[in-house]
């Protein structure tokens, strides 16, 4: 038997004070967008913006449904707005973000395993990896320097060859 282990590192910033102006604007687009959210059960809204290669930015909210499985994560629903709008366009940076009246807003969260899964997809896809910036309304944030990294031992299009 052999044992393996699986790290990687990521930058913590105190507050969206120390980002680069950059990063401060797309986390500033994705807390914009948590009020496209559709939450009237979760009372959970998360917003998503990225900046594609291009320096175009899209945005993307959670959509819930009565229905609970029928909802869609910001982070896909942003995915699917950019394979509308601008295919084949890769993805330089996505931030992340939430806004609660019920849960605390002062730390980050990170992406669901479906979303994961979506983003590890969508680098796959493009050929490309994006850095993702993870925050709250207030307090640190997290910036993974590529997305496929939240899910190791990803389930990829190798796998079905």
């Amino acid at each position: 038997m052999q044992k393996q282990e699986l790290t990687f590192q990521y930058e913590v910033f105190e507050s969206s004070k120390d980002l680069s102006p950059g990063d401060k604007a797309l986390l500033d687009r994705a807390k914009e967008a948590t009020g496209l959210a559709y939450a009237p059960y979760s009372k959970f809204h998360v917003g998503a913006a990225a900046r594609l290669v291009t320096g175009e930015l899209v945005v993307g909210s959670n959509q819930e449904n009565a229905s609970f499985p029928v909802g869609i994560c910001a982070e896909r629903v942003l995915l699917s707005a950019l394979s509308s709008l601008y295919p084949e366009t890769a993805i330089e940076t996505m931030a992340i973000t939430y806004k609660s009246k019920t849960h605390p807003g002062g730390h980050p969260v990170a992406p669901c395993g479906i979303c994961r899964q979506s983003l590890s997809e969508f680098e796959n896809r493009m050929q490309k990896s994006f850095r993702i910036i993870l925050g709250g309304e207030n307090g640190k944030i997290f910036i993974i320097p590529e997305a496929g990294m939240l899910l190791p031992l990803a389930f990829t299009s190798d796998d079905l060859k």
